[in-house]
């Protein structure tokens, strides 16, 4: 197992020590973006940049985490949360990127951790959430290599400090979204669009990784778990002809085996590397690089929300290209001759379709590819238009829906042999949803950003009962 789990009753369900969990993000939910030493990241600079977040929104108090941690860990702990999986922000341990920790940051931690274990809730740690500081940015940010030698510092530090009281770590979250959303199609931080930018920023947040890894192993007691979480997708061909499998290979290559072959194989795949021999040569791939990417893991979390489902693209087609995001210009290097097709069935306030067999399927994938490897399930959750009734509660019957569709998928995969330990929904609270500002909910917990009220939605207490019991209703 890679997560430490509280003893339980027995699972009927769900494997025996199955961990039940809730993640969020730093920027997302801290709030305090000037306060206690921290400094800009990139995320500061690209919220205030016109036309990049919608309203103008910024995380500077998003849900004031940093302030209410105490209350949101009593939550935590009322819902029956057997850990909490949340980022570090590196502006905050490390500002600018370099130099000496800065104690008041990890001071802040510190006082988290010991809450979360006074509660008997595991803490998980991700060390890089996407706010990398605006100071290395200025310097290269992901496009320059030594960002990578810097992140396996900040990671030292912080292992250095916590280590002793948390027994979990991931080094990086959807490294996926910050090459091809922040250097690709640039609707995330730091908004650069260049396909080549894009392979290069991929490959240094994986050395950063490898790099990330080998610092935690030598700070960390033993026991520790090092663990990297992907958003692998679950690509679908839109027919059966010959280009339409081959798109389906192209952006699997791009969204799944771009990361899985480095990280345990060694290598990167040749297709891959054929596919995308037009845009970069790969020079920035150096002697000695994925040996260090491919040192061993504990376990892999996976982050899923929806299928991908591609086909040849149709020039005589007069409807818009769809890119498979939000945005104008394609994250995807080298998908010339692809064409995104929207999936069938409902769809969450992200426009993303509904599909929990999608789920199944990427890890019966992984089960099969990658054996004896531990799997979590690190995100997974929808976004759909809550609002508070006149009586002060949140019904959400949607989100209970998706829930119980995707923890079945997690049921049966576990049936037919699939090593997975553990669930985290997405996410504990509604916060700074990106590009998308506070206009989008993920939250099984409501936030009136206004008055930063709490209120536990209806799927709130229903995963608190299948995690009290270990069972899901049949409705």
């Amino acid at each position: 197992m890679s997560v430490a789990a509280l003893p339980a009753p027995v699972r009927s369900d769900f494997p025996t020590g199955f961990v039940w969990g809730a993640a969020t993000a730093a920027y997302q939910i801290e709030g305090a973006a000037a306060e206690g030493g921290r400094s800009p990241s990139i995320w500061d600079t690209f919220s205030r940049t016109p036309g990049k977040v919608r309203n103008g929104d910024t995380g500077d108090i998003a849900c004031d985490h940093y302030h209410r941690y105490r209350e949101d860990v009593a939550l935590m702990a009322e819902l029956g949360l057997g850990a909490y999986r949340f980022s570090l922000s590196w502006p905050r341990v490390r500002p600018g990127g370099t130099g000496p920790a800065n104690e008041t940051g990890l001071d802040f931690y510190d006082r988290l951790v010991d809450e979360l274990l006074g509660k008997g809730i595991t803490p998980v740690v991700t060390l890089y959430h996407w706010d990398l500081p605006q100071a290395l940015e200025d310097a290269g940010g992901w496009l320059d290599r030594e960002t990578a030698y810097r992140f396996a510092e900040y990671a030292a530090l912080a292992a250095r400090r916590l280590g002793d009281r948390v027994p979990t770590w991931t080094t990086l979250n959807e490294p996926w979204c910050s090459a091809f959303l922040g250097y690709g199609s640039g609707v995330h931080a730091p908004g650069r669009t260049s396909p080549v930018e894009a392979l290069t920023a991929h490959h240094h947040l994986l050395l950063a990784h490898g790099l990330g890894t080998a610092a935690l192993r030598a700070e960390l007691p033993s026991s520790a778990q090092v663990s990297l979480t992907l958003n692998l997708a679950a690509v679908r061909p839109a027919g059966r002809t010959p280009a339409d499998l081959d798109a389906a290979r192209r952006i699997d290559g791009l969204a799944n085996r771009i990361f899985l072959d480095p990280v345990f194989k060694g290598s990167y795949p040749a297709d891959v590397l054929a596919d995308t021999a037009h845009v970069t040569d790969w020079g920035f791939v150096h002697d000695g690089d994925l040996a260090e990417i491919s040192r061993p893991i504990d376990s892999l979390g996976i982050n899923y929300y929806t299928p991908t489902v591609v086909g040849a693209d149709d020039p005589s087609d007069p409807a818009p290209r769809q890119d498979g995001h939000a945005g104008e210009i394609s994250p995807w290097p080298a998908d010339e001759g692809v064409r995104f097709v929207p999936a069938e069935g409902s769809r969450t306030a992200m426009g993303w379709p509904v599909d929990a067999d999608g789920l199944y399927e990427l890890l019966t994938r992984l089960r099969d590819e990658l054996p004896g490897v531990p799997l979590l399930v690190t995100e997974n959750g929808a976004a759909y238009d809550d609002y508070s009734d006149p009586s002060g509660a949140v019904h959400d019957p949607e989100r209970v829906a998706y829930l119980h569709g995707h923890l079945d998928a997690v049921r049966r995969a576990a049936a037919d042999g699939v090593p997975v330990g553990g669930y985290f929904l997405w996410s504990l609270l509604d916060n700074f949803e990106w590009s998308f500002g506070y206009g989008k909910r993920f939250g099984m917990v409501h936030v009136d950003f206004a008055s930063q009220r709490r209120t536990p939605k209806d799927s709130a207490r229903w995963y608190a009962e299948v995690i009290r019991t270990g069972r899901l209703p049949e409705e």
